[in-house]
Order: C-alpha cells, then structure tokens, then sequence
C-alpha cells in the first residue's frame, strides 16, 4: 500500500472508502459479504494470533475461543458506522492507536483480496488501488458523512425502496434503529445529538431523495 503524504492522527475520526478495480464486483453473494464482516471484525482486534485463513482451518472450539479472546482485546479501531454495496464499501471510524487504520486496512483489503482471487480463479488488484480517506473535521460532519453512508445502499440503487435500509444486512443502520442482540459500532457519538434513535431515523431518511438525485446526476458534474 502507497505511503500517505499525511499520517492518520489516533483518536480522530475518518471516512475510509475504496471499490473494486474497473468498478467491478468485490461482493458477488452473502456468503463473500459474509467473509469481509469476519475479516474486518477478526482484524480489528489488535491481539489476532493467526492469519485469517488458518484460523478458519482450526476447530469450531478452537474458533470459539479466540474469538472470545478478540472480543476483550483492544481495538485498531472504533467502527462508527458501515455500509457494503456490489462493487464498493464506506467505512466511518475513529483511529485508537497509532498506524491502526494503516494496519487494519492493509489486512482487511489483503486477506479479501486473496480469498476472492481464490474463490473465482483470478489474479491481481482487487480494489482500486489504496483506500480514500477523508478526515472529519466536525460534528457536523460525522453526521453527514453517517447518514450519506447508511443512505448509501437506496441512492446508489441496491435497494429500490427507503423503508429496506431498516433490514439491509451488510450496513450499519439496522444497528443505529434497532436493539439487535450483536453489534460492533460505536454509535453513542452519532446518537448522542439526537434525542432518540426515531430521530436519527428521520434525519437519515429526510435526506434520501436528495442524495438519490445527486448520485444519478454526479457523473454529470464530477470528473
């Protein structure tokens, strides 16, 4: 991965983007979308004994209990919000320790990349070169860059329908509105400027219609 003009700075918040080479396919079913959220949650956790790929080789005890092992250790780290389309995904994190996100997202990108050069017979890059990153620089912001990214999925046209972003798996909204039994975002810095999770709700939804007009007109006017 090329060097960064700037280092990230531990304890500041970041959009991370990337998509696949020539806009292709990196997510062509459940089971790859599967296999990228076991990655990012197994290589968040800075104490990881093994690579991914011999971890799945070991048995379901032995699975069980590094996992357990991983969820107590510390984090790169702080996932705020998530989502994962066909050929691209958005990140929104909080860097934890120095180089995390350089790390994090080196084995994250790697370890996909090999498993899907594998599974579909295929050589070379998979992403579109090393990941963007843009700093958050307010509040205001990390709510914009959190709702652009959970409206994602309906104004990128994966979800025909605003109310399927409330059941959209591989994103982080069902999280944000709902009490669900397994969780790995941090949201209380988002949910905090909102009386209640209905209200982060409608602020999310307000903006749909807008950011689906935007998305469908971009190429019109961004180079």
């Amino acid at each position: 991965m090329a060097s960064r003009k700037y280092p990230f700075v531990t304890d500041y918040y970041y959009h991370i983007f990337n998509r696949g080479v020539n806009h292709e396919l990196i997510f062509k079913n459940k089971i790859d979308n599967i296999r990228f959220m076991n990655l990012f949650k197994f290589y968040n956790s800075v104490e990881y004994p093994i690579r991914f790929s011999k971890f799945m080789l070991l048995s379901f005890d032995q699975r069980k209990e590094i996992w357990g092992r991983l969820n107590k250790s510390q984090k790169y780290l702080d996932i705020i919000s998530y989502s994962l389309m066909p050929n691209h995904f958005h990140l929104l994190i909080k860097q934890n320790i120095d180089r995390g996100i350089t790390i994090f997202l080196s084995n994250l990108q790697n370890g996909y990349t090999k498993y899907f050069n594998t599974k579909y017979s295929r050589d070379g890059h998979l992403f579109q070169g090393p990941f963007k990153a843009v700093k958050i620089d307010s509040e205001e912001q990390l709510l914009h860059v959190s709702r652009y990214i959970h409206l994602n999925p309906y104004s990128s046209g994966i979800l025909n329908n605003i109310t399927d972003l409330d059941n959209y798996e591989w994103a982080s909204f069902p999280e944000y509105i709902s009490n669900l039994p397994f969780e790995i975002c941090n949201k209380e810095i988002v949910l905090s400027c909102f009386n209640n999770k209905k209200k982060y709700k409608n602020f999310v939804y307000d903006n749909a219609d807008y950011q689906k007009n935007f998305e469908e007109i971009k190429h019109l006017v961004v180079e």
